[in-house]
């Protein structure tokens, strides 16, 4: 009786099983990227953003983010993409890397997220992004030095490249591997992204077999 009892409930939850795992479906939930895109990090799961500072979704999905990256494995490597088109965007995306070269980053992403969605500061030259470095100490030596270094330069042309080889439609996306694309209007919901982001880094586990 146990064992027709038990048989039973397998067969009850073997659809179920199979509906876990074809929760997210590619072309419903996410975008296939073809061909796929070089990561950053060979021998790692690579989980990445593309975002821009004065996008008011990035800047409210920007706390979540911090505390998912918290959560990632150690086979996981996290990489944010500025998104660039035209404007503005690409004097913030050289800001973006020169905070990291001048190792600010923490504090700067929060200032220049504050400058342009809460103070209202457009941040539209080179002179007022040095100004906002030099509120939160870092001398504008330092910060031209880095900003027009050939390091940031050669960055934010691979970022560019990389956005369009993805064919990102818009802010926040996320990119798993390379592979896949995830947007919100597909996922649902930024908090969405974060979970099929998930599904699909272990659906790249599993076939890596690791």
């Amino acid at each position: 009786m146990f064992k027709r009892v038990l048989l039973t409930l397998t067969v009850l939850l073997l659809p179920l099983a199979a509906q876990a795992e074809e929760t997210y479906v590619a072309g419903k939930h996410y975008d296939v990227i073809n061909p796929a895109i070089r990561t950053a990090e060979s021998g790692k799961i690579e989980a990445a953003e593309f975002f821009w500072y004065g996008c008011g979704h990035c800047y409210t999905f920007e706390p979540v983010l911090a505390k998912w990256k918290t959560t990632l494995a150690d086979d996981v490597v996290f990489r944010g993409i500025p998104a660039m088109w035209g404007g503005a965007m690409e004097l913030h995306a050289k800001a973006y890397y020169a905070a990291r070269a001048l190792g600010v980053e923490e504090k700067m992403d929060q200032a220049i997220f504050q400058a342009l969605n809460v103070d209202r500061k457009p941040l539209r030259s080179e002179d007022e992004i040095a100004e906002l470095f030099a509120e939160h100490g870092v001398s504008k030596d330092d910060f031209f030095k880095a900003y027009n270094s050939f390091g940031v330069s050669s960055q934010v042309r691979q970022a560019d490249a990389t956005a369009r080889a993805a064919k990102i439609t818009g802010t926040p996306a996320m990119m798993v591997n390379g592979k896949y694309l995830i947007g919100p209007r597909k996922a649902g919901s930024t908090a969405n992204m974060l979970k099929i982001a998930e599904f699909l880094i272990e659906k790249e586990r599993a076939a890596a077999g690791s």
